[in-house]
């Protein structure tokens, strides 16, 4: 919990005394969540059949202009609980038949999670998922080592100056560039479990899947992106997820400065990204073009915080 004294756990470096104020995400040293339920709608490998274990934390590290869980990131809805109901939470949804313990946006509550697996770990028997935006120091991936089984983080940007004007994350492609080689480094190439009933999809059991949303007049970016990372990391060392799901939310649905995020992405636009992802020969997921609908977006309601 010292960790929480002079605050280093993402990459802003704020050095609050978080067990007397916050920084820049707005968090205390209390977990808040803002919904633990199973989840249906990750990459096929982590939500399988019965859905995956998603635990919701309030608060972000990033401000992104378009996000779609803006009420809890910038928002910070949601309710504070203990280590030992965090702890208990894991357990539960395991109990309820989740793939996998989902941590949405952990970073920022990262002692009290290790904590809360600490005391889940002897009857969790189900792989761990870390779910981020990429925006992370090598230092807490280290310190994740041996907690997390399987990576999800965003790699949101090639060109800095996007990654400053929509999430307002100075820094992001080195920073999340050497946060992801640390994450394949502890993980490993992707492993999968043998398919256990014929027609439910194989579950992931370690590795790193990169997520990737094309944005809106920005598919030239992403086509760096995937160039960066077909050129940075071993061949076959991760998988990629190019999403489709863009939807404007939050200050691109309604500022006038970010005008140009006010709509949803072109086929061609999309199908360009994709295109080239084949050519690189990255391996992994792609969306259909109905994904972008706002129903794919969870109720944040509270549901299954103690």
């Amino acid at each position: 919990m010292k960790l929480y004294r002079d605050c280093t756990l993402c990459p802003r470096s704020c050095h609050v005394n978080r067990f007397k104020g916050s920084g820049f995400c707005g968090a205390g040293i209390q977990p808040k969540l803002a919904r633990a339920a199973l989840h249906l709608w990750e990459e096929p490998c982590i939500s399988g059949k019965s859905g995956s274990g998603a635990v919701f934390f309030s608060h972000c590290t990033l401000r992104c202009i378009f996000c779609q869980n803006h009420d809890i990131s910038a928002g910070g809805f949601g309710r504070e609980i203990s280590v030992p109901q965090l702890a208990e939470t894991f357990l539960r949804l395991q109990e309820e038949g989740a793939a996998n313990i989902n941590l949405v946006t952990a970073t920022h509550f990262l002692p009290s999670v290790i904590l809360a697996l600490d005391a889940a770990r002897p009857s969790l028997h189900v792989p761990v998922v870390y779910n981020c935006g990429g925006f992370e120091t090598t230092e807490t991936v280290r310190l994740l080592d041996g907690y997390v089984d399987i990576w999800l983080p965003d790699m949101k940007y090639f060109d800095d100056q996007l990654a400053l004007k929509f999430s307002a994350a100075p820094d992001y492609h080195k920073t999340a560039t050497e946060a992801i080689r640390q994450m394949i480094l502890q993980a490993g190439p992707p492993e999968f479990a043998e398919e256990t009933e014929t027609g439910s999809p194989a579950l992931m059991k370690r590795g790193v899947i990169i997520r990737h949303m094309v944005l809106p007049g920005h598919r030239k970016d992403s086509i760096e992106l995937l160039r960066h990372l077909a050129s940075s990391f071993p061949k076959n060392a991760f998988l990629i997820s190019l999403l489709s799901q863009y939807t404007p939310f939050y200050k691109a649905a309604s500022d006038a400065a970010y005008r140009s995020l006010n709509r949803r992405i072109t086929s061609f636009e999309y199908d360009s990204v994709v295109n080239e992802a084949v050519a690189l020969g990255l391996k992994g997921y792609m969306q259909e073009k109905s994904s972008a609908k706002e129903e794919y977006t969870p109720s944040f309601d509270l549901e299954g915080v103690p």
